[in-house]
């Protein structure tokens, strides 16, 4: 049922969505004169690969710095891109990926494959199910780029601080996945493009209604500063980006309940 919805959804938004697509297009290659496209690498459900389509927001040659976490303010984001950005239509090409196959419309957002190579064991349960346009994770960090503004190193902040809750928002998806679930995420996405905070109200009660550890539930209303905490399956906070598995699995334990009280 939920890959029949994914197919009638995706065919039927490319359609009714065709001129605003290829505005958007003629757009973005106006800018530069470069491909609109941007198609990257992204870990799959089973751990294979695809190549997740968007609407070009950066530089041609963005990739050569080898950051992967974006934050606001970035130099490598056109003007143009950041309006595509902020509005989250660079998204909108993923229906193509829905329709393949490659992506589900809810699911845990896509990975590329070095961030995908740091899960821990408990982690690598995202990858049983197909990554998504949007999900929970999408609602309570859709800020992501000011979380990470002004960051001397974004992909570590990004580990310490993101990772680890929107990793729990994903496997508490992948736990209670349906088609009951997908609909009330994509309405509460609707939603935060009107209200963000009353998105945040509903995704905490989703949370609350799967009976969540309460920490979480907590983060997702984002109320308070986002704590640095290790990710799920791991005993101690990402203190370096570029690490292996092992060498994070190795890492000094913390008491994480006093990361949470402080």
């Amino acid at each position: 049922m939920k890959r029949i919805v994914d197919v009638v959804v995706s065919f039927t938004a490319l359609v009714v969505l065709s001129p605003v697509l290829i505005g958007i297009a003629c757009a973005v290659w106006l800018w530069d004169f470069h491909s609109p496209w941007f198609r990257g690498v992204r870990v799959s459900r089973g751990g294979g690969e695809f190549r997740m389509v968007k609407f070009r927001s950066m530089r041609p040659d963005a990739w050569k710095t080898g950051v992967n976490s974006t934050a606001a303010g970035d130099s490598r984001i056109t003007p143009i891109g950041k309006f595509l950005r902020v509005t989250k239509l660079d998204e909108l090409p993923q229906l193509w990926n829905v329709l393949i196959g490659d992506m589900s419309l809810v699911g845990p957002r896509p990975q590329v494959q070095h961030d995908a190579a740091l899960y821990t064991e408990e982690e690598q349960r995202m990858l049983d199910v197909r990554p998504g346009i949007t999900d929970l994770a999408s609602i309570v960090f859709a800020d992501e780029g000011a979380i990470l503004a002004g960051s001397d190193d974004p992909d570590l902040r990004y580990n310490r601080i993101i990772r680890p809750w929107k990793s729990r928002l994903a496997l508490l998806y992948v736990q209670h996945a349906g088609v009951f679930a997908d609909m009330q995420i994509v309405l509460l996405t609707a939603i935060a493009l009107v209200s963000r905070p009353a998105a945040l109200k509903g995704v905490a009660r989703m949370l609350r209604r799967w009976k969540a550890d309460e920490n979480v539930a907590r983060i997702a209303l984002r109320t308070d500063p986002l704590p640095a905490y290790p990710p799920p399956g791991a005993t101690a906070i990402v203190e370096h980006y570029r690490t292996t598995p092992l060498e994070a699995a190795t890492a000094k334990p913390i008491a994480v309940e006093a990361v949470l009280e402080a």
